[in-house]
């Protein structure tokens, strides 16, 4: 079945589910989206403005839908499961995306035969551009699965891994692009104190980021390999990389992954 041929459900339009509501109406247009908060103004907010079905009640938005997106945040998962328990149905995909909760907490509150997809996104799904990651559950089959590939997809990039992966996959792109907007800013300060304006500093650094990831995807050459083609002897590029390694660059960020996956490891217990 085709993507187009599902109802999607979100429970939950903060941050992350308003990102995913647009991310898949601007690949699918025509896709049926339902959506429910305790936040009104959210609600009244996607409904004025992409005029998909809204509700403050969980229920009505599980009840039209085949695919149930858990857009809610770990702490308050177990409560909101224990809620809808007898609205989901085993003709209900349920996919969560709250950070370091395992698939077994998601089972163990819901009914026996629940099909239960893990995912972790990340913001850019705002953009089409996300990079996520999916895990499959007791139930869940491989159909299933490409579904949630399918959905997630829609969004960006989507692969499939095994569970115990999942919280360095968080550490990784689902907290990543918080890592990488202080460093456009911060390329773009540099450029604004040789005398750039600000507003030219910033398209320039974000350009920049974008143009060398794709370079990463689309050539499939190591990034190491990449930087030294820009790196020439005695050159501009490897004073600069001489600077960034002084200040420790790789073990910045390879921390910055190490402990974020480490809390969603906290997350999970």
């Amino acid at each position: 079945m085709h993507l187009t041929d599902k109802k999607i459900g979100f429970i939950g339009t903060g941050k992350m589910g308003e990102s995913l509501i647009r991310g898949i109406l601007g690949a699918h247009s025509d896709i049926s989206i339902y959506a429910s908060d305790v936040y009104e103004p959210a609600l009244k907010k996607l409904n004025n403005e992409l005029g998909i079905s809204v509700s403050t009640d969980n229920a009505h938005t599980i009840v039209n839908s085949d695919i149930v997106v858990l857009a809610i945040k770990p702490q308050i998962l177990k409560g909101i499961l224990a809620q809808i328990k007898d609205d989901i149905t085993s003709d209900k995909l349920v996919i969560s995306i709250a950070a370091g909760v395992p698939l077994a907490a998601i089972e163990d509150e819901l009914n026996s035969d629940t099909r239960v997809i893990r995912v972790m996104p990340n913001i850019a799904a705002t953009v089409a551009e996300a990079a996520s990651a999916i895990c499959t559950g007791t139930n869940a089959t491989a159909e299933d699965a490409e579904v949630a590939l399918e959905v997630f997809r829609s969004l960006g990039s989507a692969i499939e891994v095994p569970e115990k992966l999942m919280d360095a996959v968080t550490g990784l792109s689902g907290s990543g692009p918080a890592y990488i907007f202080p460093v456009i800013e911060a390329m773009a300060d540099g450029a604004v104190y040789e005398g750039l304006d600000r507003a030219s500093a910033i398209t320039l650094a974000a350009q920049t980021v974008l143009g060398a990831a794709k370079m990463v995807l689309e050539t499939g050459m190591h990034p190491g390999e990449l930087k030294d083609m820009v790196t020439s002897p005695a050159g501009t590029t490897i004073r600069g990389i001489h600077t960034l390694e002084e200040s420790g660059i790789r073990a910045a960020f390879m921390n910055a992954v190490i402990e974020s996956s480490t809390r969603s490891k906290e997350l999970g217990k």
